[in-house]
């Protein structure tokens, strides 16, 4: 299996953190060369391993945002 390549472009907020230190964090990730992408994922403290994630384009980021809005 090849080894993915990243690059995080923007570190934009941390949603939680366990007792390993291992954070839950939006980012602003380019994957293997391609166009950046918001990434909400697990991340170890030096950002030297991550858990499995989601990513999403700028206009599903938007479409998230208004579908927390409707929530109480």
């Amino acid at each position: 299996m090849s080894d993915i390549k990243y690059e995080i472009i923007k570190e934009i907020g941390v949603l939680s953190e366990n007792s390993k230190g291992w954070r839950k964090e939006l980012n602003l990730i380019s994957w293997n060369g391609g166009a950046a992408k918001y990434d909400i994922r697990d991340w170890a403290p030096e950002h030297e391993k991550m858990g499995k994630g989601t990513t999403l384009s700028a206009e599903e980021l938007d479409n998230l945002k208004g579908l927390l809005g409707t929530m109480k």
